[in-house]
Protein backbone atom coordinates (compact mmCIF):
# COMPACT_ATOMS: atom_id res chain seq x y z
CA UNK A 1 0.00 0.00 0.00
CA UNK A 2 0.84 3.34 -0.79
CA UNK A 3 1.54 6.00 2.18
CA UNK A 4 -1.25 8.76 1.70
CA UNK A 5 -0.53 11.99 0.01
CA UNK A 6 -0.22 14.92 2.76
CA UNK A 7 -2.86 17.54 1.99
CA UNK A 8 -0.62 20.31 -0.26
CA UNK A 9 -3.32 23.54 0.87
CA UNK A 10 -2.52 25.63 4.42
CA UNK A 11 -4.65 24.57 7.77
CA UNK A 12 -5.00 26.52 10.96
CA UNK A 13 -2.08 24.96 12.00
CA UNK A 14 0.60 25.43 8.75
CA UNK A 15 -0.48 29.17 9.18
CA UNK A 16 0.11 30.00 12.37
CA UNK A 17 3.57 27.94 12.42
CA UNK A 18 4.56 30.15 8.89
CA UNK A 19 3.86 33.50 10.18
CA UNK A 20 5.64 32.41 13.66
CA UNK A 21 8.64 31.26 11.28
CA UNK A 22 8.74 34.30 9.34
CA UNK A 23 7.55 36.51 12.73
CA UNK A 24 4.78 37.93 10.33
CA UNK A 25 1.78 39.79 12.46
CA UNK A 26 -1.11 40.14 10.54
CA UNK A 27 -1.62 43.68 10.36
CA UNK A 28 -4.94 46.61 10.54
CA UNK A 29 -3.38 48.79 8.03
CA UNK A 30 -2.79 46.32 4.96
CA UNK A 31 -6.19 44.85 6.25
CA UNK A 32 -4.09 41.41 6.71
CA UNK A 33 -6.98 38.40 7.49
CA UNK A 34 -5.04 35.39 6.70
CA UNK A 35 -7.55 32.36 5.39
CA UNK A 36 -6.86 28.87 7.56
CA UNK A 37 -9.57 26.52 5.99
CA UNK A 38 -9.01 24.71 3.45
CA UNK A 39 -12.58 23.84 2.42
CA UNK A 40 -12.89 27.79 1.69
CA UNK A 41 -10.29 27.93 -0.23
CA UNK A 42 -11.21 25.17 -2.49
CA UNK A 43 -14.76 26.82 -2.73
CA UNK A 44 -13.43 29.50 -4.28
CA UNK A 45 -11.55 28.34 -6.56
CA UNK A 46 -14.72 26.18 -7.40
CA UNK A 47 -17.14 29.04 -7.47
CA UNK A 48 -14.76 30.92 -9.40
CA UNK A 49 -15.10 27.99 -11.99
CA UNK A 50 -11.32 28.52 -12.27
CA UNK A 51 -9.98 25.92 -15.50
CA UNK A 52 -7.19 23.70 -16.68
CA UNK A 53 -6.06 26.62 -19.22
CA UNK A 54 -6.49 29.70 -17.05
CA UNK A 55 -4.07 31.93 -16.26
CA UNK A 56 -5.04 33.38 -12.92
CA UNK A 57 -4.20 36.66 -11.28
CA UNK A 58 -4.08 36.72 -7.54
CA UNK A 59 -3.70 40.16 -5.51
CA UNK A 60 -2.28 39.87 -1.65
CA UNK A 61 -1.69 35.98 -1.36
CA UNK A 62 -0.44 36.65 2.01
CA UNK A 63 0.98 33.23 2.97
CA UNK A 64 -0.25 31.27 0.16
CA UNK A 65 -3.91 29.74 1.12
CA UNK A 66 -5.73 30.65 -1.73
CA UNK A 67 -2.26 30.10 -4.00
CA UNK A 68 -1.69 26.37 -3.62
CA UNK A 69 -5.53 25.40 -4.30
CA UNK A 70 -5.57 27.78 -7.26
CA UNK A 71 -1.90 26.26 -8.54
CA UNK A 72 -3.84 22.59 -7.88
CA UNK A 73 -6.47 23.46 -10.61
CA UNK A 74 -4.98 26.45 -13.03
CA UNK A 75 -2.64 26.26 -15.74
CA UNK A 76 -0.46 28.96 -14.05
CA UNK A 77 -1.28 31.62 -11.59
CA UNK A 78 0.86 35.22 -10.67
CA UNK A 79 0.17 36.39 -7.63
CA UNK A 80 0.81 40.24 -6.69
CA UNK A 81 2.23 40.59 -3.11
CA UNK A 82 3.35 43.92 -1.79
CA UNK A 83 4.83 42.80 2.37
CA UNK A 84 8.28 42.57 1.80
CA UNK A 85 8.56 39.05 4.51
CA UNK A 86 5.16 37.23 2.49
CA UNK A 87 6.49 38.09 -0.79
CA UNK A 88 9.70 36.35 -0.08
CA UNK A 89 8.34 33.37 1.15
CA UNK A 90 5.73 32.45 -0.70
CA UNK A 91 7.96 31.26 -3.59
CA UNK A 92 9.44 28.50 -1.28
CA UNK A 93 6.10 27.72 0.29
CA UNK A 94 4.92 26.74 -3.21
CA UNK A 95 7.57 24.96 -4.08
CA UNK A 96 7.68 22.50 -0.92
CA UNK A 97 3.95 21.89 -1.11
CA UNK A 98 3.35 22.09 -4.77
CA UNK A 99 7.03 20.87 -6.55
CA UNK A 100 5.66 19.73 -9.37
CA UNK A 101 3.41 22.90 -10.15
CA UNK A 102 6.51 25.75 -9.22
CA UNK A 103 7.20 26.46 -12.58
CA UNK A 104 3.84 27.44 -13.56
CA UNK A 105 3.69 29.94 -10.28
CA UNK A 106 5.05 33.43 -10.71
CA UNK A 107 5.30 35.88 -7.96
CA UNK A 108 5.21 40.04 -8.86
CA UNK A 109 6.02 41.70 -5.82
CA UNK A 110 4.51 45.14 -6.13
CA UNK A 111 1.38 47.34 -5.37
CA UNK A 112 -1.47 45.93 -6.93
CA UNK A 113 -2.62 49.48 -7.46
CA UNK A 114 0.97 49.99 -9.43
CA UNK A 115 0.80 46.91 -11.47
CA UNK A 116 0.94 47.61 -15.33
CA UNK A 117 2.22 44.39 -16.58
CA UNK A 118 2.53 40.46 -15.54
CA UNK A 119 4.89 37.94 -16.37
CA UNK A 120 3.60 35.35 -19.00
CA UNK A 121 0.80 34.70 -20.59
CA UNK A 122 -1.91 37.08 -20.21
CA UNK A 123 -4.47 36.73 -17.16
CA UNK A 124 -7.98 35.09 -18.12
CA UNK A 125 -9.09 35.11 -14.26
CA UNK A 126 -8.72 37.14 -11.48
CA UNK A 127 -9.14 35.03 -7.54
CA UNK A 128 -8.35 37.04 -4.50
CA UNK A 129 -8.95 37.65 -0.80
CA UNK A 130 -8.68 41.55 -1.23
CA UNK A 131 -8.04 43.69 1.88
CA UNK A 132 -11.05 45.34 3.18
CA UNK A 133 -9.40 48.88 2.73
CA UNK A 134 -8.50 48.52 -0.80
CA UNK A 135 -10.77 46.04 -2.35
CA UNK A 136 -12.66 48.22 -4.53
CA UNK A 137 -9.99 50.33 -6.06
CA UNK A 138 -7.58 47.71 -6.79
CA UNK A 139 -10.48 45.65 -8.41
CA UNK A 140 -11.29 48.27 -10.93
CA UNK A 141 -7.61 49.29 -11.83
CA UNK A 142 -7.18 45.54 -12.33
CA UNK A 143 -10.12 45.21 -14.58
CA UNK A 144 -9.26 48.08 -16.40
CA UNK A 145 -5.47 47.64 -16.88
CA UNK A 146 -6.07 43.56 -17.73
CA UNK A 147 -9.02 43.84 -20.62
CA UNK A 148 -8.04 40.20 -20.99
CA UNK A 149 -9.66 38.58 -17.69
CA UNK A 150 -12.74 37.07 -18.21
CA UNK A 151 -13.96 36.41 -15.10
CA UNK A 152 -13.29 37.49 -11.27
CA UNK A 153 -14.34 36.24 -8.13
CA UNK A 154 -13.48 38.45 -5.13
CA UNK A 155 -13.55 37.94 -1.46
CA UNK A 156 -14.09 41.04 0.06
CA UNK A 157 -16.01 42.56 2.99
CA UNK A 158 -20.06 41.84 3.37
CA UNK A 159 -20.84 45.32 2.70
CA UNK A 160 -18.68 45.79 -0.16
CA UNK A 161 -19.88 42.85 -1.79
CA UNK A 162 -23.76 44.60 -1.27
CA UNK A 163 -22.31 47.11 -2.76
CA UNK A 164 -20.67 46.14 -5.56
CA UNK A 165 -23.58 43.59 -7.00
CA UNK A 166 -26.52 46.57 -5.84
CA UNK A 167 -28.70 47.37 -8.63
CA UNK A 168 -30.11 50.89 -9.39
CA UNK A 169 -33.01 51.87 -7.05
CA UNK A 170 -31.01 50.05 -4.20
CA UNK A 171 -29.98 51.99 -0.89
CA UNK A 172 -26.26 50.59 -1.37
CA UNK A 173 -26.18 51.09 -5.12
CA UNK A 174 -23.21 53.63 -5.32
CA UNK A 175 -19.66 54.72 -7.08
CA UNK A 176 -18.33 50.77 -6.86
CA UNK A 177 -21.75 49.43 -8.12
CA UNK A 178 -22.13 51.44 -11.20
CA UNK A 179 -18.04 51.31 -12.41
CA UNK A 180 -18.28 47.51 -11.58
CA UNK A 181 -20.65 47.54 -13.88
CA UNK A 182 -18.74 49.52 -17.04
CA UNK A 183 -17.11 46.38 -17.34
CA UNK A 184 -18.88 43.28 -16.43
CA UNK A 185 -22.02 41.60 -14.75
CA UNK A 186 -21.89 42.02 -11.17
CA UNK A 187 -23.75 38.75 -8.26
CA UNK A 188 -23.17 38.23 -5.03
CA UNK A 189 -21.65 34.77 -5.02
CA UNK A 190 -21.90 33.31 -1.31
CA UNK A 191 -21.05 34.56 2.11
CA UNK A 192 -18.09 34.05 4.29
CA UNK A 193 -17.69 33.35 7.81
CA UNK A 194 -15.47 34.95 10.40
CA UNK A 195 -13.99 31.70 11.56
CA UNK A 196 -12.11 30.78 8.63
CA UNK A 197 -9.72 33.60 9.13
CA UNK A 198 -6.75 34.58 11.43
CA UNK A 199 -7.11 36.63 13.25
CA UNK A 200 -10.96 36.91 12.88
CA UNK A 201 -11.98 39.77 11.46
CA UNK A 202 -15.22 42.02 12.89
CA UNK A 203 -16.83 41.95 10.16
CA UNK A 204 -18.19 39.43 7.86
CA UNK A 205 -17.26 38.70 3.92
CA UNK A 206 -18.82 38.26 0.80
CA UNK A 207 -17.82 36.78 -2.54
CA UNK A 208 -18.33 38.66 -5.94
CA UNK A 209 -18.39 37.23 -9.24
CA UNK A 210 -17.73 39.54 -12.33
CA UNK A 211 -17.91 38.19 -15.58
CA UNK A 212 -16.65 40.72 -17.99
CA UNK A 213 -18.76 41.81 -20.64
CA UNK A 214 -18.84 40.20 -23.65
CA UNK A 215 -18.80 43.31 -25.64
CA UNK A 216 -17.90 46.67 -24.18
CA UNK A 217 -20.63 49.50 -23.15
CA UNK A 218 -21.61 51.05 -26.41
CA UNK A 219 -21.29 54.33 -25.80
CA UNK A 220 -18.93 57.51 -27.72
CA UNK A 221 -17.64 59.06 -24.28
CA UNK A 222 -15.00 57.63 -22.78
CA UNK A 223 -14.43 55.59 -19.41
CA UNK A 224 -12.76 58.94 -17.82
CA UNK A 225 -15.80 61.00 -19.32
CA UNK A 226 -18.67 58.43 -17.89
CA UNK A 227 -16.80 57.68 -14.31
CA UNK A 228 -16.64 61.83 -14.22
CA UNK A 229 -20.15 61.83 -13.94
CA UNK A 230 -20.64 59.16 -11.98
CA UNK A 231 -18.12 60.51 -9.01
CA UNK A 232 -20.02 63.84 -9.35
CA UNK A 233 -23.40 62.08 -9.40
CA UNK A 234 -22.74 60.68 -5.74
CA UNK A 235 -20.65 63.30 -4.51
CA UNK A 236 -24.26 64.54 -3.41
CA UNK A 237 -26.36 61.79 -3.52
CA UNK A 238 -29.10 63.49 -1.43
CA UNK A 239 -29.40 66.21 -4.51
CA UNK A 240 -31.38 65.54 -7.48
CA UNK A 241 -29.32 64.92 -10.67
CA UNK A 242 -29.71 68.97 -12.04
CA UNK A 243 -27.86 69.70 -8.97
CA UNK A 244 -25.28 67.48 -7.85
CA UNK A 245 -23.78 67.71 -12.02
CA UNK A 246 -23.87 71.42 -11.69
CA UNK A 247 -20.01 71.65 -10.94
CA UNK A 248 -19.35 68.69 -13.63
CA UNK A 249 -21.06 70.10 -16.09
CA UNK A 250 -20.43 74.00 -15.62
CA UNK A 251 -23.85 75.04 -14.13
CA UNK A 252 -27.40 73.55 -13.72
CA UNK A 253 -28.72 74.63 -16.91
CA UNK A 254 -25.91 73.00 -18.63
CA UNK A 255 -26.45 69.65 -16.60
CA UNK A 256 -30.16 70.11 -16.92
CA UNK A 257 -29.44 70.11 -21.21
CA UNK A 258 -27.34 67.14 -21.13
CA UNK A 259 -29.93 65.42 -18.88
CA UNK A 260 -32.23 66.19 -20.89
CA UNK A 261 -30.73 65.22 -23.85
CA UNK A 262 -29.99 62.00 -22.35
CA UNK A 263 -33.54 60.92 -21.52
CA UNK A 264 -32.87 61.61 -18.11
CA UNK A 265 -35.11 63.70 -15.76
CA UNK A 266 -32.93 66.36 -14.34
CA UNK A 267 -35.10 65.34 -10.85
CA UNK A 268 -33.97 62.07 -11.10
CA UNK A 269 -31.01 60.94 -8.35
CA UNK A 270 -27.77 59.00 -8.91
CA UNK A 271 -29.12 55.86 -7.14
CA UNK A 272 -31.87 55.56 -9.87
CA UNK A 273 -29.40 55.51 -12.99
CA UNK A 274 -28.11 52.11 -14.80
CA UNK A 275 -24.62 52.58 -16.29
CA UNK A 276 -25.86 52.91 -19.49
CA UNK A 277 -27.84 56.04 -19.08
CA UNK A 278 -24.58 57.89 -17.12
CA UNK A 279 -23.14 56.92 -19.78
CA UNK A 280 -25.58 58.98 -22.61
CA UNK A 281 -25.50 62.04 -19.94
CA UNK A 282 -21.72 62.14 -20.86
CA UNK A 283 -22.21 61.70 -24.43
CA UNK A 284 -24.62 64.83 -24.55
CA UNK A 285 -22.60 66.62 -22.37
CA UNK A 286 -19.93 66.22 -25.01
CA UNK A 287 -21.95 67.11 -27.88
CA UNK A 288 -23.16 69.99 -25.91
CA UNK A 289 -19.72 71.38 -25.26
CA UNK A 290 -18.95 70.87 -29.18
CA UNK A 291 -21.96 72.65 -30.12
CA UNK A 292 -21.09 76.03 -27.87
CA UNK A 293 -17.46 75.95 -29.68
CA UNK A 294 -19.18 76.47 -33.04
Amino acid sequence: MSSPVPDTLLGPADVRELAAALGVRPTKQRGQNFVIDANTVRRIVRTAEVRPDDVVVEVGPGLGSLTLALLETADRVTAVEIDDVLAGALPATVAARLPERAGRFALVHSDAMRVTGLPGPAPTALVANLPYNVAVPVLLHMLETFPSIERTLVMVQAEVADRLAAGPGSKVYGVPSVKANWYAEVKRAGSIGRTVFWPAPNVDSGLVSLVRRAEPLQTTASRREVFAVVDAAFAQRRKTLRAALAGWAGSAAAAEAALVGAGVSPQARGEALTVEEFARIAEHKRSLAAGQEK
